[in-house]
């Protein structure tokens, strides 16, 4: 069944008309992944956009983001049944769509099983609330464009790698059409990250100028080897504490520069200001405003 399994916080966010944001407004941070010391705290990364308050992954989300005062965004691609890149978590459409609506012989609804056509006649976000009903699954062509509109820059994650072969070069052709495989955003406005250690090598043997982060957290004694081919070790804040961001800080990445970590996902102030304390470089949150007050 479509339903709402998300709200957003009324106390942070507020929503009028068709979609329209009223969200704390802040200025936005000057931040770069390679020059932390320009940094007056932790990075901020937006998960899925500001997910706590838009349907995550959508344009609504990068835009929720932006109204924030919040320059990186984290986002999920998959691959449709003819080829196309699109945005969102999960390998199956049924969380975050109307798909067992609209297409109710064809579980399990697999990303993979669908075409970009079929994807695109999709709600993906009526579920968050009803103001947001009507948005769509973007491409990853249509999330960049939307980030280069709004300056914003991206962390984009290679989801199920496995299940689509080729996918990073896929990736990689698309960010180059659209523009953000010039010198500009590969320095200071793009990372590709992947549970995937394979994946993340991939990227890396094919683009090595990129930054690219892995997912998850090494045992200490396996560092080194991730060093080879990855800038930055993301792990989940319930993995990590202060021994573990230094030991990963004392490596050296394929760039020649310090393996950075930034930790996910962090939704509330006391966790933010805990993670801060470990001397972590980013958070990655769905509510970035909240992030943001609790480490400045």
């Amino acid at each position: 069944m479509f339903v709402r399994t998300a709200t957003a916080s009324t106390a942070a966010a507020a929503v009028l008309g068709a979609g329209a944001l009223l969200l704390p407004t802040a200025q936005p941070q000057e931040t770069s992944f390679r020059t932390p010391e320009r940094q007056a705290g932790p990075l901020v990364v937006a998960h899925r956009g500001a997910s706590g308050y838009a349907p995550e992954n959508t344009l609504a989300a990068a835009d929720a983001a932006k109204a924030l005062g919040i320059e990186w965004v984290e986002n999920d691609v998959h691959r449709t049944k003819d080829g196309v890149l699109v945005v969102l978590h999960d390998t199956d459409l049924k969380r975050t769509t109307n798909v067992e609506e609209v297409f109710p012989g064809r579980a399990p609804w697999a990303v993979k099983d669908f075409t970009a056509a079929e994807v695109a006649k999709l709600d993906a976000g009526g579920w968050f609330g009803k103001q947001f009903a009507g948005a769509r699954v973007p491409t990853l062509t249509q999330f960049v464009n939307r980030l280069e509109r709004n300056r914003q820059k991206l962390l984009l994650e290679i989801k199920s790698p496995a299940t689509y072969p080729g996918i990073e070069r896929d990736i990689l052709r698309v960010l180059g059409k659209e523009g953000w495989l010039d010198p500009s955003h590969v320095r200071d406005r793009l990372v590709i990250q992947s549970f995937g250690a394979d994946s993340v090598k991939r990227v890396h043997a094919l683009r090595p100028d990129i930054t690219t982060g892995f997912l998850g957290t090494p045992a200490v004694a396996d560092l080194p080897s991730y060093a080879a081919f990855t800038d930055q070790i993301n792990p989940s804040h319930t993995t990590i504490g202060a021994d573990y961001v230094a030991a990963v800080q004392r490596l050296k990445g394929p760039h020649g520069k310090r393996l950075r970590v930034n930790t996910w996902t962090v939704n509330d102030a006391a966790n933010a200001a805990k993670v801060h304390a470990y001397g972590v470089d980013g958070i990655i949150t769905n509510y970035p405003d909240v992030v943001r007050d609790a480490t400045r």
